[in-house]
């Protein structure tokens, strides 16, 4: 595949999978601007994964029944519409329809990491997988520096407005350079979503990299959803908070080496290093409230450990089903949903009864279960 095109598809997917996390630096200003309590503005995460996770089942595996392009850009459409409505939200009920809206359209990152996984040639699916997901590692990390700057500038609320613009911009471009692809005739919607459901009780690999995607976004998401809570209570600006966003984009480094990895055949080996790091970054990031550079460096080694993982089992499991592509990608995705809404609100209500120490001997915990289902599992 053109490397032009790849890095289109890497774009598009970051751009999209930003618009989930937008919120995490700005829940404390958000929730005071329409008078959600502090004890559940977690919610807004929370609910803006579980519709990632609906829309993981509903929409994703439409990617193995119609035209790839159309789907993609009119997901985009939609989601740019979502972001508006959660820009002018003049209350809290708005604001959590919105993001719910929001979480279901931003699935359109797995239909273009499918699209882009289909396109490659077998030899350099790996490669090709791992570059998309720097993308979407620098979306979701980045994220929060954009969407932070940004609210100091000009308000919570033009983060959205902005994204939107630029959503219907990329919908744009991919429309007019990426191939139209054929829809299949072999299967109607219905028997499309159950087979999701077999992929999940016939292949075992599936089964194992789904558990350790939920545990290790559970990880992933009880530090990213609760950092800004102490921050905060610290004086940061949203700037400041969201910057830490970049150091964590450091794991978007790890995302392209572990796709080659997986292609050569190294992807126990890559799991297993990744999980033990995973366990190591909550040592430094226990220390948060007292220095900032080891939040910083804590950060770097959970995002390093987490995308390894990820691209890792990525890797494996699109070649189990090449017809069912979108199908394994979106089953597989929900697991990463739910482990994200089980760290987002876990951490949040944790942290309200034991601070900071109580989050980070959550995501801990996340992380020793993750290492433990390798081990006994001998996953790939």
């Amino acid at each position: 595949m053109h490397c032009g095109v790849v890095l289109l598809f890497a774009v598009a997917a970051g751009t999209a999978v930003a618009t989930i996390y937008f919120a995490q630096p700005l829940l404390v200003t958000m929730g005071a601007d329409l008078g959600i309590a502090t004890s559940t503005v977690g919610g807004i995460v929370t609910l803006t994964q579980l519709g990632y996770g609906l829309g993981l089942f509903l929409l994703v595996p439409l990617g193995d029944l119609l035209d790839r392009r159309r789907l993609v850009t009119g997901q985009l459409a939609l989601l740019a519409i979502a972001e508006l409505v959660a820009a002018t939200a003049a209350n809290g009920v708005v604001l959590f329809a919105g993001m719910a809206a929001i979480g279901v359209l931003a699935v359109v990152t797995q239909l273009l990491v499918a699209f882009a996984a289909s396109l490659a040639d077998p030899g350099e699916r790996g490669r090709v997988v791992g570059l998309v997901t720097t993308g979407v590692v620098l979306g979701i990390l980045l994220a929060r520096t954009v969407s932070g700057t940004l609210a100091d500038l000009a308000g919570w609320r033009a983060v959205y407005v902005v994204s939107a613009g630029v959503t219907v911009l990329i919908a744009i471009v991919l429309y007019r350079v990426l191939p139209a692809t054929p829809p299949a005739k072999s299967m109607d919607y219905g028997r499309l979503l159950r087979s999701t459901w077999s992929l999940f009780v016939e292949e075992p690999v599936f089964r194992t990299r789904g558990t350790l995607a939920l545990l290790i976004f559970a990880a992933f998401g009880t530090l990213w959803s609760s950092v800004a809570l102490p921050l905060s209570e610290d004086g940061l600006s949203h700037t400041a908070i969201g910057a830490f966003g970049l150091a964590g984009a450091a794991g978007a480094l790890a995302a392209a080496p572990a796709g080659r990895l997986a292609d050569r055949g190294r992807a126990r080996w890559t799991t297993g290093l990744a999980l033990g790091l995973l366990l190591l970054s909550w040592i430094p990031l226990g220390f948060t409230r007292s220095s900032l550079w080891a939040l910083a460096a804590g950060a770097i080694l959970l995002d390093l450990a987490v995308q390894a993982v990820h691209v890792t089992s990525q890797t494996l499991i699109y070649p189990l089903r090449p017809d069912a592509g979108s199908r394994l990608i979106g089953g597989y995705m929900i697991f990463y949903s739910t482990g994200s809404g089980l760290g987002a609100i876990g951490s949040t209500t944790v942290y309200a009864v034991a601070g900071w120490t109580g989050v980070c001997l959550l995501g801990a915990a996340f992380s020793v279960a993750a290492l433990a289902v390798w081990r006994v599992r001998d996953a790939r």
